[in-house]
């Protein structure tokens, strides 16, 4: 049973086996827990046969059953809470601040550690985005950020800049930065005015959603845009919540490197680059894993690192997204009791077979389906959500989800942590 839980576990996780097996032998032995494979296996098993039967799908059923019933779970979902939210113009301004506002307000993050705006002015006046002023028609960038909205332009240099000036030029400017500019204020949720639209229609599309953030500043920007696109309501609403756990995560991050003001602006962008390291030669007995903060797996799903014991702060954000979305009654009219489907099932996912008897495996993560909804015309479906839910689950039947926050946050600019 051990054998074939572990098999199944890194069959899913796409890993070495010897590996897992080996992981799997330290940590019972350092916490002295025994059978947490089985189990896990078995609950996956119990959460997709619940699910399904949901669903009115059959257990042997074939992946496209499986696949199709998933999606279309989705599209009800995002239906009914578009009509919650009282069927809301996303190309309007205002409709997109009234979901910012309702998903900071379910969410209620706490204050933050961000960069002092009048320090934000500064950097504009010196390092002037010269494509953002030539689309607002001004000549000079003291006219500019006197008559602008500071936290509109700083959204504005990730869709109208390019990130060679932004990267080369315009951040190399945040080298200078000391603790002391920074400061402690609330988060802001922001719906950019309607004349950023056709600027920023290229960024909406290569993205496929219109919400961004700023962690040095503490902002998430909304663009007002309509896709167009099946589940782009609950794939919006799940992003916004998601930006609002993230942030206050490296806040808190930016908040405790400042003790130390020797390495504070190298820790500093590091964070904001998302540095991951490389594995290192494990010469002792002990197990190592990796502090992944990025979806690595959307660049190449093939990195090596993916396969190498980790956790992963974006999966941790998520699932606090997506029980805060679950959660959420009163905010969406007592329909949310639906949405419990999605609660807690962010790690499980199996293989059901395709119709030539191969096996496919199948995500039952709420973003993997929503972005496969969104994705569908492409015929791309994503895993990389679940895969990365599992390794955190796995670290969490262990040391539970306290320990997993804590590590996170303890261990991401060293990249590693030794068990």
């Amino acid at each position: 049973m051990k054998e074939e839980a572990l098999k199944k576990i890194a069959d899913i996780l796409r890993m070495d086996h010897e590996l897992l097996t080996a992981t799997e032998k330290r940590l019972s032995e350092v916490t002295g827990k025994q059978g947490v494979f089985e189990s896990l296996a078995e609950k996956n098993e119990v959460l997709i046969r619940d699910r399904l039967s949901k669903l009115g799908v059959s257990r042997e059923g074939h992946v496209h059953e499986v696949y199709d019933a998933l999606i279309s779970k989705i599209e009800s979902d995002d239906y009914q809470i578009f009509k919650s939210l009282n069927n809301p113009d996303f190309k309007n301004p205002k409709a997109c601040q009234e979901i910012g506002d309702t998903a900071k307000r379910v969410v209620n993050p706490p204050k933050g550690f961000f960069l002092k705006l009048d320090k934000a002015r500064e950097f504009l006046l010196k390092e002037p985005p010269r494509q953002v002023m030539a689309f607002l028609q001004y000549s000079s960038a003291e006219e500019m950020v006197a008559k602008e909205d500071l936290l509109e332009l700083y959204s504005a240099l990730r869709f109208i800049e390019g990130s060679d000036w932004l990267n080369s030029v315009f951040f190399k400017q945040y080298e200078t930065l000391t603790p002391d500019d920074f400061e402690e204020r609330d988060i802001v949720v922001r719906a950019l005015s309607a004349k950023w639209a056709t600027e920023s229609e290229g960024f909406v599309a290569k993205k496929k959603h219109n919400i961004s953030h700023l962690k040095e500043l503490g902002v998430v920007f909304i663009i007002p845009a309509l896709l167009g696109i099946s589940g782009e309501v609950l794939r919006m609403f799940s992003l916004l919540m998601h930006y609002l756990y993230e942030v206050p995560f490296y806040s808190s991050i930016f908040k405790n490197i400042n003790k130390d003001r020797a390495t504070f602006v190298q820790n500093f962008t590091s964070l904001l680059r998302g540095d991951v390291i490389r594995p290192r030669v494990n010469t002792n007995e002990k197990s190592e894993w990796l502090v992944i903060q990025r979806y690595l797996a959307k660049d190449d799903p093939h990195d090596s690192r993916l396969f190498f014991p980790h956790i992963n702060p974006e999966a941790i954000h998520w699932a606090n997204a997506e029980n805060t979305l679950v959660t959420m009654t009163a905010e969406l009219d007592g329909f949310s009791h639906e949405l419990t489907f999605w609660g807690d099932i962010g790690w499980v996912g199996d293989y059901f077979r395709d119709e030539n008897g191969i096996d496919v495996l199948v995500s039952f993560n709420l973003v993997d389906t929503v972005m496969s909804l969104v994705k569908q015309k492409d015929m791309i479906k994503y895993l990389y959500h679940h895969q990365e839910a599992l390794w955190n689950q796995i670290f969490i039947e262990y040391f539970g989800k306290d320990a997993l926050l804590e590590y996170s946050r303890a261990h991401l600019l060293k990249g590693y942590f030794e068990i």
